[in-house]
C-alpha cells in the first residue's frame, strides 16, 4: 500500500475503524432499543422494566468504565490493533451468550460483560487512525469513522423490528465475528512501533494523577462529553416514562427515539469534523453543537401535552446536538503522547459512558424532591454547567503534531 492510499480518508484503517465502531454501537445501544420487550419476556412488569432497566444499563456502563482502562493500558503497551481484536471478541462473545439468558440477573452480567468488551473499539481505532492520517485531515478522518459508527444503532433499531430480541443479540455477535476477518488487513501505527523501541513508559494509568497539568487534562476531557450519555442514557432510552409524565397520548417506543437520535447524531458527528476544518478550531466546533444540545434540552421539556411525533423530531434534534463525540474523542487522543494516547482515547469516552450510573443517581435524589421531569430537568442543568465550565479551560488541539511522549 503507498503512502498516499495510507493517508487517504477512505483508506483501509479509517474503513476498517468505522465498521468496528458500526458494529460496537449496534451492540452498545441494543438493550436500549429492546429494553422492554425483552425484559417483558422475562416475566417483569412495567414498573420492574423501568427499574432493572435502568440497573442493566448502569452495569453495562461499569462494564464499559473498567473496560476502558484495561483495553486503553493494553493498547499503549501491546499496540493499537491487539485492543481492536481482543475487545472485539469478548464482546461478541457475550452478545451470543445474551441471547439464552432468562434472568434480569443474568441479563445484567452478560451486559457487563459486553460493555468490558465494547469498550476497547472506538479509543483504539480512533487512536489508531489519528495516528495513520495527516494532522490536516485527523478531524474528518475520526469524523468518519464516528459518523458511520453510529449508524450500527440504525441497523439495531431495524433488525429488532423483524426479528425476536434474543436473535438480534446473536446477529450482533456474528456482526462481530465476521469483522475479524477484516481487521486482518489493518497494520500497526508507525508512532507506536517507534515509541515502543524506547525505554518510556507505556500504558501506565497511575500517569494521569501524578501530574497536575496532566490530571487537568484528563479530567477536562472527560467532562466536556458529559451531555452525551446524559440525553442519550435518561432522555432518549427512557422516552417511553417521561412520555406519560408529558400527558403524551400513545405509548412512545423508545427503540424508535433512539433510531431517531441516532441517524441524526451520525449526521452530526460528520457535520462537526468540517465545522472544525472550516473555524480552524476544535473549542469553537464543540462551543456550537452545546449550544444546539441546550436548545434540544429545554424543548424535551417543553412537551406537556404534545404528540408523539414531536417526541421523536425532538430526539433527532438532540441527537444532532449531540454529536459531538468523535471531535471530543480525538481531542482526547490528541491531548496526551504516544505512550499514553490510546489509554486516554480509550478510558475518557469509557469514563463519559461510566458517569451514567451517577447521573442516575442524581436524577434518582431529586426525584425524592421533585417530580419525575423537574428532576430530570435539574440533572441536566446540572450537567451542563460542568461541561460548559469544562470545555472554557481546555485547551485547543486542532492541527497539534501528536509525536510526542509523556514524560
Amino acid at each position: 500500500m503507498t503512502a498516499t492510499q495510507k493517508n487517504s480518508l477512505l483508506s483501509i484503517p479509517v474503513i476498517v475503524a468505522a465498521l468496528g465502531y458500526f458494529v460496537d454501537i449496534y451492540d452498545l445501544l441494543l438493550f436500549s432499543i429492546v429494553r422492554v420487550p425483552s425484559l417483558k419476556s422475562l416475566g417483569l412488569s412495567d414498573e420492574l422494566i423501568r427499574d432493572r432497566g435502568m440497573d442493566i444499563i448502569g452495569h453495562q456502563m461499569i462494564g464499559l468504565l473498567i473496560g476502558g482502562i484495561i483495553w486503553g493500558m493494553m493498547g499503549d503497551k501491546k499496540g493499537r490493533l491487539s485492543v481492536l481484536f481482543g475487545s472485539i471478541i469478548l464482546y461478541s462473545i457475550a452478545n451470543i451468550a445474551n441471547g439464552f439468558v432468562h434472568t434480569a440477573e443474568q441479563y445484567s452480567w452478560c451486559r457487563f460483560i459486553a460493555g468490558i468488551g465494547l469498550a476497547g473499539e472506538l479509543g483504539a481505532g480512533i487512536t489508531l487512525v489519528s495516528e495513520l492520517i495527516p494532522k490536516e485531515k485527523r478531524g474528518i478522518a475520526t469524523s468518519l469513522v464516528a459518523g458511520i459508527g453510529l449508524s450500527g444503532a440504525i441497523l439495531a433499531y431495524f433488525i429488532s423490528q423483524n426479528f425476536d430480541w434474543r436473535v438480534c443479540y446473536y446477529i450482533g455477535g456474528g456482526l462481530g465475528f465476521s469483522l475479524l476477518f477484516l481487521r486482518m488487513s489493518v497494520f500497526e501505527s508507525g508512532m507506536f512501533h517507534q515509541m515502543k523501541s524506547s525505554e518510556v513508559s507505556r500504558g501506565n494509568f497511575l500517569m494521569f494523577f501524578t501530574n497536575w497539568k496532566r490530571f487537568k487534562k484528563y479530567l477536562l476531557a472527560i467532562l466536556i462529553g458529559l451531555p452525551t450519555w446524559y440525553c442519550i442514557g435518561i432522555l432518549i432510552s427512557f422516552s417511553k416514562e417521561f412520555g406519560k409524565a408529558f400527558g403524551i397520548e400513545g405509548d412512545i417506543n423508545p427503540g424508535k427515539a433512539v433510531m431517531f437520535a441516532y441517524v441524526f447524531i451520525s449526521i452530526g458527528d460528520v457535520m462537526i469534523g468540517f465545522v472544525s476544518q472550516a473555524l480552524r478550531s476544535r473549542k469553537k466546533a464543540l462551543y456550537i453543537f452545546y449550544a444546539l444540545t441546550i436548545i434540544g434540552i429545554v424543548l424535551y421539556f417543553n412537551q406537556q401535552g404534545g404528540s408523539t411525533t414531536q417526541m421523536y423530531a425532538i430526539c433527532a434534534f438532540l441527537g444532532f446536538g449531540t454529536g459531538f463525540w468523535a471531535i471530543f474523542v480525538t481531542m482526547a487522543a490528541e491531548h496526551f503522547g504516544t505512550n499514553l494516547r490510546a489509554t486516554a482515547a480509550t478510558t475518557v469516552p469509557n469514563m463519559v459512558r461510566g458517569s451514567l450510573p451517577l447521573m442516575t443517581l442524581l436524577f434518582q435524589y431529586f426525584q425524592t424532591k421533585q417530580s419525575y421531569i423537574e428532576a430530570a430537568a435539574t440533572t441536566g442543568i446540572i450537567v451542563m454547567v460542568i461541561t460548559l465550565i469544562a470545555a472554557y479551560f481546555t485547551e485547543e488541539t486542532f492541527g497539534k503534531d501528536l509525536n510526542f511522549i509523556e514524560e
